[in-house]
């Protein structure tokens, strides 16, 4: 059997030029597209390292919550 470039190729890169890879790998974050091509931009294509900048950066610090205990 043949092998070919398709995007099905491929299924855990993710093509931020592509409108369906887009709202699939959006969906599947729970990213916006803006979101998605800073990620895809910051650590490339593959979605298993898209995923983790996006958790990374949606993450927040014990610091973080001890502050918004403090002031709440």
């Amino acid at each position: 059997m043949a092998q070919t470039n398709a995007p099905e190729a491929a299924p855990d890169r993710i093509d931020p030029n592509d409108p369906q890879s887009r709202a699939r790998w959006t969906r599947e974050l729970d990213c916006t597209e803006d979101q998605l091509r800073e990620a895809v931009r910051a650590v490339g294509a593959d979605a298993s390292d898209v995923e983790l900048h996006l958790k990374g950066a949606r993450s927040s610090t014990n610091a973080d919550r001890v502050h918004e205990a403090d002031s709440g």
